[in-house]
């Protein structure tokens, strides 16, 4: 049975936003573009770049949740980037097709280590920092994960996209 409401939770990583030193800009662009999309943000949280901080952070946000889970932040090459670390810590599985689809949003995307992946019936995507970027990298798989959740909560997909083969004489 398909879901009736997709839900998303948003995981922002930030030293300077943690300690109230500037807003959580990504964080918001992310809650109204999934809300354009029909998804409800039912949970936002704000930790530090420290990995047991975010690994503790995403346990507890996948536990018992089907849904999306994304970060936002820490998956560039700064010294204070630790997100695909803490992320890859608490995966089941990974999904690098949709990591390797984010990261070809542009040139600059070769400059990310996002991670996607999965954690009990949550999918997990890590995202830029910065807010058009997030946005541009949730966009690009956003038509994928509400068939991932529907799989991670048990469900099935009818196949449909049947492709009929065709002899050349």
């Amino acid at each position: 049975m398909p879901l009736e409401r997709l839900e998303a939770k948003i995981l922002t990583v930030s030293d300077s936003i943690t300690a109230g030193s500037r807003e959580d800009s990504s964080g918001a662009a992310l809650e109204e573009f999934l809300g354009s999309e029909s998804y409800a943000v039912v949970e936002r949280r704000v930790v530090p770049d420290v990995i047991d901080e975010i690994a503790n952070a995403l346990s507890s946000m996948a536990y018992g949740f089907n849904g999306l889970i994304v970060t936002t932040g820490g998956a560039g090459f700064a010294q204070r980037d630790f997100t695909p670390e803490a992320t890859r810590r608490i995966l089941d599985r990974l999904a690098p097709g949709m990591a390797e689809a984010m990261r070809a949003i542009s040139p600059r995307g070769r400059l990310s280590r996002v991670m996607a992946g999965t954690r009990g019936s949550a999918l997990v995507l890590n995202l830029s920092a910065a807010p058009d970027r997030a946005v541009a990298m949730l966009a690009a798989v956003l038509d994928a994960v509400p068939e991932a959740v529907e799989l991670l909560g048990g469900g099935s997909i009818p196949t449909t996209d049947a492709v009929e083969l065709k002899t050349v004489d």
